[in-house]
């Protein structure tokens, strides 16, 4: 047994290194087989002498970034521990081997319920951009939103950002009645109806007046620059290339972003590329970039919802 000790200089460097409930250090932990503890200012590893030697390494590492971020990203862990010959595969917080999100709303557990929604959630925890596609009912907005709200209630985040394109069925806005804000609601319901599933009405409608969450069309991205941000875009196969570029260019620094979309249900014109297609086969090689294709086994709505699907790819195949 071997053990090593390192002088934390303050509180903040303590919370940055362990994460938010300690998850970072809980990801070490488990990856080196090592017991780290802090008191009195000091953090102490022990185990085998190489583990040791490699976790202070990774330490120091994630030392230095979190000077430079302000804050470590579970990407963050994965890449110092990659360094080391370790962890090559996604890392997640898991029970059973199924990851559980921490909210818990009117006595329900926000969990995925199949095994590719499973990968999704560990893809958006592990990635800073995660890109999915999947049919009708796989939990792509739902889970997304989830994990947003799990990262504000954890900290981790200051503000959710939830985008849609105002492009449906080959309407217009111009041509609804009411206000903006009577024509907008259509479109962005849907994100709302999963956000009421997390957080009770008056709690959502404060988030929102403080604007801690905003639900925004996609037009009014342009411009600005979000960081300490989750950034939901919903019905992204509904984006031009041009959008989908200017949308991507919106993260800013300590922020994560999730895309998805269902490239069977395409409302822009014919002959206008998707930005969502245009993006996975772009960006899918990138490191820090995760790409996820939800399938009709990850359906999760009522049962007939599957068989309506697989219908349809059938008559159009």
């Amino acid at each position: 047994m071997t053990e090593a000790t390192l002088a934390a200089t303050s509180p903040d460097e303590i919370l940055a290194l362990f994460g938010a409930r300690d998850q970072h250090l809980r990801t070490i932990r488990r990856l080196f087989d090592v017991a780290i503890t802090h008191r009195g200012g000091e953090i102490k590893v022990s185990g085998a002498a190489d583990s040791v030697q490699q976790t202070t390494r990774v330490l120091e590492r994630l030392r230095q970034v979190s000077r430079l971020k302000g804050v470590l990203s579970p990407l963050d862990i994965q890449e110092a521990a990659a360094q080391e010959g370790v962890g090559d595969e996604p890392i997640a917080s898991t029970r059973g081997g199924v990851p559980e999100v921490e909210i818990r709303h009117a006595g329900r557990k926000v969990q995925p319920r199949t095994e590719g929604q499973a990968r999704y959630v560990e893809l958006i925890r592990s990635h800073d951009l995660t890109i999915a596609t999947g049919p009708a009912g796989t939990g792509k907005t739902f889970l997304a939103v989830a994990t947003a709200v799990e990262s504000l209630k954890a900290e981790q985040i200051r503000k959710i950002v939830l985008v849609r394109p105002a492009v449906e069925a080959g309407e217009n806005l111009g041509f609804l009645p009411g206000d903006l804000r009577a024509k907008l609601n259509p479109y962005l319901r849907p994100l709302l109806d999963a956000l009421n599933d997390m957080v009770d009405f008056d709690q959502a409608r404060n988030l929102m007046e403080r604007e801690v969450i905003e639900v925004v069309p996609l037009a009014y991205m342009r411009g600005r620059t979000l960081n300490d941000a989750f950034i939901i875009l919903d019905e992204a196969q509904n984006t031009t290339v041009a959008q989908m570029k200017m949308f991507l260019t919106r993260m800013g620094q300590r922020s994560k972003m999730v895309v998805s979309g269902d490239a069977t249900q395409l409302d822009l014109p014919k002959g206008v590329t998707s930005g969502l297609a245009d993006a996975i086969r772009r960006l899918g090689k990138i490191k820090g970039v995760g790409v996820m294709k939800l399938q009709n086994s990850d359906i999760v709505r009522h049962r007939l919802v599957q068989r309506i699907v697989e219908a349809y790819e059938q008559q159009e195949s």
